[in-house]
């Protein structure tokens, strides 16, 4: 918990791209600093931007309806974006950006440990899967990963704002939702260990007979 706290402070003046030109503050991600499910959306928007809470619009809104479909609220759970700083008028994160601040997410998983990361929309999938699929193919289908040194379930689903004016989008996003808690109760398997090296390794046999050992 406090690792992660020390972590909020490092990156609330962080520099590392154009966003912070433009932002009026980081938005690093809220909720339970040990959490098993973590929540990964793309980027802050108007009003993150200015509250430093992820997801308090019309979609927060949606997200938090259903987490309580599930028997879940925000407190219960972490949420956090791809980016942490807002892109001028919602545009789309820029590779660089991309790449400028994706070590804040990584080390977030870190500190966390969360049990399921469930992606919202394109851009986090397709970062934290390494696949460029689309979130249309792969919604609803998790897979056991590696993220931040520990053992995940990846979990793509839709983004809350793709489905608040879409009333099929939206059931497919409450029927995924309710796989959560299953997917909560899975075993994980470990990260598997190292192979250990062989502290000598006898040379080959040519090399012993042209004398070079």
């Amino acid at each position: 918990m406090h690792e992660l706290a020390v972590l909020a402070d490092s990156v609330a003046g962080c520099t590392s791209c154009r966003l912070s030109e433009g932002r009026t503050q980081v938005v690093f991600g809220s909720g339970h600093p040990q959490a098993d499910l973590l929540f990964v959306g793309e980027a802050p928007g108007f009003h993150e931007d200015k509250q430093g809470v992820p997801f308090v619009g019309q979609a927060g809104k949606l997200l938090d309806k259903l987490l309580a479909g599930i028997g879940l609220t925000r407190s219960d759970v972490f949420v956090a974006n791809v980016l942490k700083c807002r892109p001028p008028g919602n545009r789309d994160p820029l590779p660089d950006e991309i790449q400028a601040c994706e070590g804040h997410l990584w080390k977030q998983v870190e500190l966390i440990q969360p049990k399921v990361v469930a992606t919202l929309g394109n851009f986090a999938t397709k970062l934290l899967s390494g696949r460029p699929t689309g979130i249309t193919r792969v919604h609803g289908q998790p897979q056991e990963t590696t993220l931040g040194g520990n053992r995940v379930i990846l979990y793509p689903l839709y983004h809350p704002a793709a489905a608040l004016y879409t009333p099929r989008m939206l059931e497919v996003l409450e029927t995924d939702f309710r796989r959560i808690p299953e997917l909560l109760g899975r075993v994980l398997e470990p990260v598997p260990a190292p192979a250990a090296q062989p502290l000598y390794e006898p040379p080959p046999e040519a090399a012993v007979q042209l004398g070079l050992f």
